[in-house]
């Protein structure tokens, strides 16, 4: 059987995004860990599900901000999936257009 236009070199397979969960309160007090949490992840390509977060508030969407312009400068992948509505709602409210900062979006 022929193999025309086909390498005989397995294909280089990405490693797997793995997935970081955002806290329901995403505010003063969880900015903090969710920046030592995101700092152990740095260069590495990642996945913030925020599906869960029912409260944002400044600070926690400071954090985010900041991963999302590190891995930007670091050239790797940082993905925003199923952003609940309250989280969408806070940073609509907090004047942050969240898709202008990450690589894509998975909707809900």
């Amino acid at each position: 059987m022929s193999r025309v236009g086909k390498s005989s070199k397995p294909r280089a397979r990405r490693p797997a995004r793995k997935r970081v969960q955002l806290p329901e309160a995403l505010d003063l007090t969880a900015a903090a860990p969710l920046s030592q949490s995101l700092l152990t992840h740095r260069g590495k390509r990642r996945t913030i599900d925020a599906s869960r977060v029912t409260r944002t508030g400044a600070r926690g969407l400071q954090v985010l901000l900041a991963a999302a312009a590190t891995w930007k400068a670091d050239e790797v992948s940082i993905r925003l999936d199923k952003p609940s509505e309250e989280f969408l709602e806070g940073s609509r409210l907090l004047g942050i257009s969240i898709d202008e900062h990450f690589a894509g979006r998975d909707q809900a």
